[in-house]
């Protein structure tokens, strides 16, 4: 399989596992080598760069991506997204760069767009990185006709060959416990587990919720018994939370033997948190 390997997803996506790939690559060769590892499953699939890693890496496994959130619908539009941002950045051609655009200049903008959602797809995700400030996202029109808008817009076009970028996955869109239940008990199952961070706003997640503490806990029923790579962040707590219930109350911690590795990010100079990737493996789950 020769097809290119991104190191990046190739259109925005909130939370997308960049500064991990080659820590993931790593952790991918040590586990497939000690575990035969055969299916690999991205529970919370996202942009796909996880999934996409891994086919590349390990291009016999099989992978199934669970694209819950669309990423592969943005993907198959990109042509529609690029020709829609092109005609804003001519609209926006003598505007200032990061600066806020002024009402009369988003009236026309926000013309343009209303009149792409009436012949077809719009990708307000990817809309939402050129026009809004930084990390802000909306998901549909009236969210956008409602938000200050900031010429943000690359000057570049998004790869319209990137819907390679899936090439060779299995795409699923479902539940993750459905898709967890599916393929618990196959010898050699790798799961990919990275949920959206506690207290996430997850409405670019195909939801108008926010990731609760509970919904974080239904998680570790996925990790007890399993082979996994497991991402989150010290905003959580969980780690330390799993150990203190393990110390006082006897309850199995699914951290146990799990090896950490660690980034910082930073929102900003006053801003930072620790991105955390864990992984464990078992030796009842190897294939044979």
């Amino acid at each position: 399989m020769n097809f290119k390997r991104y190191k990046v997803a190739p259109l925005p996506f909130q939370g997308q596992k960049r500064y991990f790939v080659e820590p993931f690559v790593s952790v991918l060769r040590e586990m497939h080598q000690s575990q035969n590892v055969k299916v690999v499953i991205d529970l919370f699939g996202g942009s796909g760069l996880l999934s996409h890693t891994t086919k590349r890496v390990l291009p016999g496994c099989k992978v199934v991506y669970n694209d819950y959130d669309g990423f592969s619908t943005r993907l198959r539009n990109v042509e529609r997204t690029n020709e829609l941002l092109a005609d804003i950045r001519v609209l926006l051609c003598d505007y200032p760069r990061e600066k806020r655009i002024s009402e009369a200049y988003k009236s026309v903008i926000l013309s343009r767009i209303e009149k792409g959602e009436k012949s077809g797809f719009v990708d307000y995700i990817t809309l939402s990185s050129a026009l809004l400030f930084s990390a802000n996202y909306v998901t549909n029109f009236d969210e956008l006709k409602a938000s200050t808008l900031y010429n943000n817009i690359k000057q570049n076009n998004y790869d319209v060959n990137a819907t390679e970028y899936l090439q060779g996955l299995e795409v699923e869109k479902c539940d993750y416990l459905e898709l967890f239940n599916q393929y618990k008990d196959i010898p050699g199952v790798l799961f990919i587990v990275d949920p959206p961070y506690l207290t996430t706003d997850t409405k670019t997640y195909l939801s108008d919720q926010y990731w609760k503490l509970s919904d974080f806990l239904n998680v570790l029923n996925v990790l007890n018994e399993s082979n996994y790579v497991f991402f989150t962040s010290n905003k959580s707590s969980l780690i330390e939370l799993c150990e203190w219930l393990s110390e006082n109350h006897n309850i199995n911690n699914p951290f146990e033997n799990a090896v950490l590795k660690t980034h910082e990010t930073r929102l900003n100079p006053q801003s930072k948190y620790i991105d955390m990737m864990l992984t464990r493996m078992i030796e009842t789950k190897k294939a044979s």
